[in-house]
Formats: C-alpha cells, sequence, structure tokens
C-alpha cells in the first residue's frame, strides 16, 4: 500500500486544551488528528468554520476518513513547554479598562513529527499531490497563526501489514487497539487527545494515545511498516 510521508515542525505549536480557560491556556502535548485535517484543509483551501455549516465545516466533511499516522521526533513523545505572555489589544479581545487582554499560553518548544497519509481514497490523493508539489491554497500552521508549519522531505514510500507480536511501534497509538508487555516498559507515554468531532455539537472527542518502547503482545488493529518505522494508521 502506498502512502506520503513526510516531516511537519515548526519553532513552536499550540494544541488548546479547551477544559481550561480562564488565567492561562494549555497545549495537547502532541498535535492530533483534527488539527491536522485543519492542516490539510488549508493546503487544499477548504472552508472551515466561518462559514454556513451543515454536519461539519467543510474540511473535515471531506477529509474526515482520511488515515494518518504521527510518530513525534522526540525523545519519549515528549516536547518541552514553555508559558508565553502576551498582550491581546484589539478592541473585541477584553472588557477591562483599556480593551487590554493579558493573553497566557503554554507552547510547545521545536515540536517535530513524521506524518504518514495512507492514500486510500480521492481526497488522501488530492492532498498527496499539493504537500509532494510544496502546494497550498491557505498557509498551513500548528494549531493557531502565530505558529507557521514548516512541511519538508515528502515522499511516497510502501507500507505493508506486518505480524505485530514483539514490534515496538514508533507513532501515537489508541490504547485501546494495543495490549504491551508491562515487563519491558522503559517509558510510556499517555494522553486524551481528540480524535473525532462530535455531529451534534462539533466538539472534540477525545481517546487515550500511547506511545512506549515496550513489545506489543497483542493488536486489535494492523501495524504497518515501511522499513523504518512501526506504525499505526486511525
Amino acid at each position: 500500500m502506498k502512502a506520503l510521508k513526510f516531516i511537519l515542525s515548526g519553532k513552536t505549536a499550540f494544541f488548546k486544551v479547551p477544559m481550561v480557560n480562564s488565567v492561562c491556556y494549555f497545549t495537547y502535548g502532541n498535535i492530533h488528528k483534527p488539527a491536522l485535517l485543519g492542516m490539510f484543509g488549508a493546503i487544499l483551501g477548504y472552508k472551515g468554520y466561518g462559514y454556513e455549516i451543515t454536519d461539519f465545516p467543510e474540511y473535515y466533511e471531506k477529509l474526515k476518513d482520511v488515515k494518518i499516522s504521527i510518530v513525534p521526533n522526540s525523545e519519549n513523545g515528549y516536547f518541552n513547554k514553555k508559558f508565553q505572555q502576551f498582550n491581546n489589544s484589539v478592541g473585541y479581545a477584553s472588557q477591562e479598562q483599556g480593551g487590554n487582554l493579558i493573553v497566557k499560553e503554554q507552547w510547545l518548544e521545536g515540536p517535530s513529527w513524521t506524518i504518514y497519509i495512507m492514500l486510500n481514497n480521492d481526497e488522501s490523493q488530492k492532498l498527496a499531490n499539493m504537500i509532494i508539489h510544496s502546494q497550498c491554497v491557505y498557509i498551513p500552521y500548528l494549531g493557531k497563526n502565530d505558529h507557521p508549519a514548516t512541511i519538508e522531505k515528502a515522499e511516497y514510500v510502501e507500507v505493508k501489514n506486518v505480524d505485530a507480536e514483539n514490534l515496538t511501534i514508533q507513532s501515537l497509538s489508541l490504547s485501546e487497539a494495543l495490549d504491551f508487555d508491562q515487563d519491558e516498559m522503559d517509558f510510556k507515554y499517555e494522553e486524551y487527545l481528540p480524535l473525532t468531532l462530535n455531529l451534534e455539537t462539533n466538539h472534540h472527542e477525545l481517546k487515550k494515545f500511547i506511545l512506549t518502547n515496550a513489545p506489543v503482545e497483542e493488536a486489535f488493529t494492523e501495524i504497518y511498516e515501511d522499513g523504518e518505522k512501526h506504525i499505526t494508521f486511525y
């Protein structure tokens, strides 16, 4: 099976955790699928939330069936985080005196991921063609437009299904899809990350993701390899 593989990175990134919105804003520890689909929608020029919506925004409706895999290019899946404080002085930003809102956000520092896109439908093929030729309709960014995205080393690769037993997985994977040998686990990154949008509210629906160096004991999803990494798609 053919897939597109590329490196996605930036100086900083911010993927807002919506559960906390006072005093400071927190970020998820890694990019997630809805954020990636939003970036892909920008590349393809699809409409987002600022336009009339039926069930989902246009970008999500067209891209939700694209299968992706995310490999953090960092030690144990973690990126450094740092709080940034700045002023937002646009007239509608704040009801405080002077109309100046002091914003404190937690940013990822120097994030980098290897992204795989399974070329399994027309939309994924169209997206891959844009990326491989370094084209985009709108500028892609990492969470918000303060964080421009760099896309490089795009290439087509062959991925094949392999027997999962005793393999280590380099991609973020759904926790429910894999059982690992706990006795061989030197590190474990776990986080609830957005996976889909809710049809009624368009809010993120979260699932637990995991990254570990422990070998797989049992897999409830397909494992793929490209000659370098073992990954899962979702």
